[in-house]
């Protein structure tokens, strides 16, 4: 409704404010033997104990990495014989989320990239083998570490 300055409040804010439907998204977080850009490779099944845990719904979709910023949830999150697979919904309750949105539904942004703590891991060479990690988010990136770690709106 308009306050005696012409304020729009409450109701008729949430009437004339553009809302779109949540966008679902689905792909790779992480893939099985590849090494990203920082010398990681995560190894099959690295991720099971975290999930088991936790589940999908704790595990926060962040826009690029920033706690501040999520855009969605994750609704699947499972390990299976190519990598790590997650599908959520990306929202539209903040400017982050649907800008996040607009740029993932124009192809402008469709990396992934995962926040965690290595609980084992070892050398092999110049790499870092991953084989228990504690998964706390998957952000929706530009530049994933991971080139091949990447989602598509479905």
């Amino acid at each position: 409704m308009r306050g005696e300055s012409g304020l729009v409040t409450g109701r008729e804010h949430s009437r004339i404010t553009s809302h779109h439907p949540p966008l679902q998204i689905e792909g790779y977080a992480s893939l099985w033997g590849v090494a990203d850009l920082n010398g990681d490779v995560v190894a099959q099944g690295a991720f099971a104990d975290s999930l088991a845990r936790t589940g999908a719904e704790g595990v926060r979709m962040l826009n690029q990495h920033d706690a501040r910023a999520p855009v969605g949830v994750w609704e699947r999150i499972e390990e299976d014989g190519r990598g790590l697979f997650v599908r959520g919904r990306i929202e539209d309750w903040s400017a982050e989320a649907r800008f996040a949105g607009a740029l993932s539904r124009a192809g402008a942004l469709d990396g992934l990239s995962i926040g965690y703590r290595a609980a084992r891991a070892r050398r092999q060479g110049r790499l870092r083998v991953l084989s228990a990690v504690e998964l706390w988010e998957v952000s929706l990136v530009t530049f994933p570490m991971l080139p091949g770690a990447r989602f598509s709106v479905v």
